[in-house]
């Protein structure tokens, strides 16, 4: 097949959804279809383009196999509504263009966010005459007004409509979660429509390794102590301000001690509250590099996934398959109704805590720092349950035949559909889904 891949993220990009984008592309590539991937110039998560791909309208280049066509994006440090709708307006137009420059697709696999692309990815599928599939990642704009990024009604109303537009314009919609259907369903969108597919990690690349001789360990002076890691985005929606306030509780076990590994510009306010609160056993650094991500979260004795209660319970970060994939044990301090609780129940890789509350998180660590033998078994659970359930084999053979599927002109009989392998469900809602 010739597939046209459109996502706002793309390698380089070292997190969230630019990493699985370029997993997925590459993949297909492998297996011998055609692919060729719109995407925006590098900028996330510091919000500016990365420095060697300034000052250009468009650029492509060629990595694995992929045609990777980029374009300038309106991008700001910390983009408002009006700042966000130039950011997306630029993307959709410029990607649009970008998009005419080359083959004919036999099928479109677009992402979300960003949820303004639907309209030209609904437009190409009209010069094209193709079907189109959306992975969804998230769920615009409830996610975005839930956790108070979105306020204007106007801005809500106008959200909510492409929105509605997206789901219409849609062949096929990829949901990452079971909770993910339900909500659309609620919407009226049609089970038929639907197929769930969850998220992969890489389990060869991340892997459980040994802590002994830990370069990062090493690296802070912290070979004797017991770890506790955060790594990842800091935003609105992660709440990660209970770590610091957590760490506060837990200076009296001089053993345990917190590292928050991040983008440097968003560390600047954890460390102004770790100063205020007098807390000394946090260490703050910037993200490691993509290819040593594997060392550093087997720094961890025990890793962290944080969300507000406020967060939309259907959210499910990324980081949960990697973590689990990390062979290391989980606190999750999210709503106990959400996607990620449900994760980490069904794996039996760690606990759940309410979010926001810097003693349920203590409590939870102090658990797993007096009971090595329990944290162990986490770590065991998660791995083996990411192994069954998360592998990138499983995923790719999913999208690979829910795109061959879609692909089949009408009539002729479809014999590439999706089979029910666990983290799939053929069709959602009658048949087994991701978590059981």
């Amino acid at each position: 097949m010739r597939i046209l891949i459109y996502s706002y993220n793309y390698h380089p990009e070292p997190i969230g959804i630019a990493p699985l984008m370029t997993e997925l592309a590459e993949g297909l590539a492998a297996r011998g279809h055609e692919v060729r991937v719109i995407t925006a110039m590098p900028n996330y998560p510091e919000r500016q383009i990365y420095p060697e791909y300034r000052g250009q309208l468009y650029r492509t280049e060629v990595r694995n196999r992929v045609k990777i066509q980029r374009c300038y994006v309106a991008i700001r440090p910390n983009p408002g509504l009006l700042t966000r709708i130039l950011l997306d307006g630029s993307f959709s137009a410029l990607s649009f263009i970008q998009a005419l420059g080359g083959w004919r697709p036999d099928v479109i696999l677009s992402t979300s966010p960003s949820l303004p692309a639907c309209v030209p990815v609904a437009l190409l599928k009209l010069i094209y005459g193709c079907p189109t599939v959306l992975s969804l990642q998230d769920i615009l704009p409830e996610a975005a007004v839930q956790t108070g990024l979105l306020t204007s009604r106007l801005a809500i109303r106008a959200f909510e409509l492409l929105e509605k537009f997206a789901y219409a314009s849609a062949t096929k919609i990829a949901v990452i979660t079971d909770s993910f259907g339900n909500n659309l369903i609620g919407k009226g969108v049609p089970k038929r429509k639907l197929q769930c597919i969850s998220n992969w990690v890489d389990v060869n690349f991340i892997r459980p390794l040994p802590r002994q001789g830990n370069e990062f360990r090493r690296d802070l002076q912290l070979e004797d102590k017991f770890v506790v890691l955060y790594s990842g985005n800091i935003a609105r929606t992660q709440g990660v301000r209970t770590i610091i306030r957590a760490a506060k509780q837990l200076q009296q076990f001089p053993q345990i001690h917190f590292v928050i590994a991040g983008e440097e510009s968003q560390l600047t306010e954890l460390a102004q509250l770790a100063l205020e609160l007098g807390v000394e056993n946090v260490t703050l650094r910037p993200f490691a590099p993509r290819h040593k991500l594997p060392k550093l979260l087997a720094a961890a004795d025990v890793s962290l996934i944080m969300q507000k209660r406020n967060v939309v319970g259907f959210n499910m970060p990324s980081k949960t398959q990697v973590l689990m994939a990390s062979g290391r044990p989980i606190i999750a301090s999210v709503p106990s109704y959400g996607s990620a609780a449900d994760a980490i129940v069904q794996s039996q890789g760690g606990l759940v805590v309410e979010p926001e509350s810097p003693t349920e998180l203590a409590k939870a660590i102090v658990q797993l720092y007096q009971n090595p033998v329990q944290a162990e078994a986490f770590g065991q659970a998660g791995r083996q349950f990411a192994l069954e359930n998360y592998s990138f084999e499983q995923a790719l053979n999913a999208y690979e035949a829910l795109l061959k599927q879609v692909v089949a002109p009408a009539g002729e009989p479809q014999k590439n559909s999706v089979s029910p392998i666990a983290g799939v469900s053929p069709e959602l809602g009658e048949a087994p889904g991701l978590y059981r």
